[in-house]
């Protein structure tokens, strides 16, 4: 008997499963129910940043912020941006400006677009050198066509 590829392993392999388990353990802390997170302010750490296929198909730059304090703390703030034409790209090269402007001069990371390839690099490359040194004033707002937008008010440098 031919034996069938094993389609839990493509699963593992396709989704972020550690992340997932999080987001259950998330689920049942907060009563398996997520109120939407109204416009404004939040602290905010980054757990997630990385270049993605978006569901159309198209290269997509995703980052996941948790709230840390207030009424909405252990929510989320999703930054989803496409990046396949230029003011799209630019969009996304100044916010991630803003969460590796704190960064000593020695560790500064040039944020500039090449190729898709050096750009996902460069996510992980800003992911790595912001995970747990950093905490974030994020300003959530929408724009009159209904989008979220995303501006990085503060950062705050973690001893």
């Amino acid at each position: 008997m031919k034996m069938a590829k094993n389609i839990w392993d493509e699963f593992d392999k396709a989704i972020d499963t550690k992340g997932l388990a999080e987001d259950v353990k998330d689920a049942a802390e907060n009563g398996g129910t997520f109120r939407e997170v109204p416009e404004s302010t939040y602290e905010v750490t980054v757990e997630k940043l990385e270049l993605v296929k978006s569901k159309s198909g198209q290269p997509m730059v995703t980052c996941w912020m948790k709230i840390i304090s207030g009424e909405f703390k252990n929510s989320r703030l999703f930054f989803n941006q496409v990046v396949a034409q230029g003011f799209q790209v630019h969009r996304c090269n100044e916010f991630l400006r803003a969460l590796v402007a704190e960064l000593d001069d020695e560790d500064a990371i040039e944020i500039e677009f090449k190729t898709y390839r050096q750009y996902g690099e460069l996510l992980m490359d800003v992911a790595e050198a912001i995970d747990g040194n950093f905490e974030y004033a994020v300003e959530y707002s929408k724009n009159d066509k209904g989008y979220p937008n995303y501006e990085v008010k503060e950062v705050f440098v973690l001893e």
